[in-house]
């Protein structure tokens, strides 16, 4: 059975959604408040965070995928000329990196304006794009900051799209 046909009432709250998801792929979850979840998703490389939160106010579903990463400070110019080489590939969503938090973030709004609503198939294909993205560029991160690479060489690694299941 396809995940829509689990959802044939109208007006279902996405994050009603996300939480079936997550029960779907067995993956941990926290539902944190009616308009947000977070979860746990296992990446080949490593656990991924993701919080996704509606917005009823500008009828926005938005998702963070996030990581730790704690690059040394002289590392931090390097880093950011990745992200933005990274981010120069993904047409869907976009890198940054929270020093204060050290985490790396992946990071999406699914505008629903109008009273749209996004399907399960959309939002799944959109926590997974989150987790592919994460786990393709992941190696080019690593051998920049602790492989002493430089940003082109890092990139190398990322130049194939990443395989798998999330």
């Amino acid at each position: 059975m396809a995940l829509s046909e689990q959802f044939l009432e109208e007006d279902i709250h996405p994050i009603d959604i996300v939480e079936h998801l997550a029960e779907h792929h067995d993956w941990e979850f926290d539902r944190m408040g009616d308009d947000q979840i977070a979860m746990a998703v296992e990446g080949q490389w490593r656990t991924y965070s993701l919080t996704l939160a509606w917005s009823g106010y500008d009828e926005t579903l938005r998702m963070v995928c996030t990581f730790e990463m704690e690059p040394p400070e002289d590392k931090l110019p390097g880093l950011y000329e990745l992200i933005n080489r990274m981010n120069d590939q993904c047409w869907a969503g976009a890198f940054t990196y929270w020093p204060e938090q050290k985490l790396m973030v992946y990071r999406y709004g699914l505008l629903q304006a109008g009273g749209q609503m996004a399907g399960p198939e959309q939002i799944d294909t959109m926590i997974n794009a989150a987790v592919l993205s994460a786990e393709r560029y992941y190696p080019a991160m690593q051998l920049l900051v602790w492989g002493g690479r430089t940003p082109e060489e890092a990139m190398q690694v990322a130049i194939a799209e990443a395989y798998g299941r999330a």
